[in-house]
């Protein structure tokens, strides 16, 4: 009886195992936080060791229920502890070429500038829109997961779309975004005040996550006259010594900077023909465990 007992949990981890890169893809998502992912999956992996699994024809199809189900009453709770948290709060950026697995099926939903629209969604129009756009569900299927109707599940998905369509901008070509990223970091270290003005569009608007920890500014920042002011005055601290490594942060080209080997911020942003419209820093350091390049 002990062997078989072994034989069944091992069988129960080899499908958890299966389909442990779409749970926490999902997870990922509906919080924006590779640690709170973790939590989920850690419960959904507890739960799945005592279910009765002599009953479930589909594993991955309720490994994936139990994680979307939880990971809405997370994000309820994440919104909620957001409303006290200090200064902007952004997604905690997760390093791609570290983890590609995260974006394999679909990249969709997973860029950092997305998953901060995606706050501005209820939990349940942001499991719709994630189980649909990111991993391709179909309505019946959300609709089961989401406990709704499949009619309703369709109106979640399609007021998400018109919300994020209505604020999403056309992006550059990746190789534009380099150019303008690096001749960003390039001004920025220099603190040249007319060079960092030509880069932002004339509405560009910088966010900065330092949770109350990291020295950051507390509020948003708007206007190309007003940012490059900034940044200057923070040049002679902040880039003093700064190793900088490019890599793909959420599926998108960021900047990592380092100082002595320890890893203090991770710059990344949106731009427009009209040139960076978004600047993202995160600079809490603890949530930027998950943007270490790999070795």
């Amino acid at each position: 009886m002990e062997e078989s007992g072994s034989a069944t949990l091992d069988d129960a981890a080899e499908a958890f195992a299966q389909v442990r890169p779409r749970l926490f893809g999902i997870a990922y998502r509906m919080l924006g936080s590779a640690a709170d992912a973790e939590d989920v999956l850690q419960e959904v992996w507890l739960r799945w060791q005592k279910a009765d699994r002599s009953v479930v024809e589909n594993p991955a199809a309720y490994l994936a229920t139990t994680t979307t189900r939880l990971a809405i009453n997370a994000t309820r709770t994440a919104y909620a502890r957001r409303e006290t948290y200090v200064g902007p709060w952004l997604p905690e950026p997760v390093d791609t070429t570290a983890d590609p697995q995260l974006g394999a099926e679909r990249a969709a939903a997973l860029e950092v500038a997305v998953l901060m629209l995606l706050e501005k969604l209820t939990p349940t129009e942001r499991a719709a829109y994630v189980l649909r756009e990111a991993f391709d569900y179909p309505y019946s299927q959300i609709a089961e997961i989401i406990q709704t109707t499949e009619v309703t599940a369709r109106q979640y998905v399609s007021r998400a779309r018109k919300h994020l369509a209505a604020e999403k901008r056309k992006p550059v070509s990746e190789e534009e975004r380099k150019k303008l990223l690096t001749a960003f970091l390039a001004a920025a270290q220099a603190g040249d005040l007319p060079a960092l003005e030509q880069l932002f569009a004339a509405d560009v608007v910088s966010y900065s996550d330092g949770g109350g920890v990291a020295r950051a500014a507390r509020s948003a920042i708007f206007g190309p006259a007003t940012l490059a002011k900034v940044v200057r005055a923070f040049q002679p601290f902040f880039w003093t010594d700064a190793e900088i490594v490019f890599t793909q942060v959420n599926g998108e080209l960021a900047a990592v900077l380092s100082r002595n080997g320890a890893v203090y911020g991770v710059l990344s942003f949106t731009s427009t023909e009209d040139g960076i419209d978004k600047i993202l820093w995160m600079l809490n350091p603890g949530k930027l465990t998950a943007a270490l390049p790999a070795d």
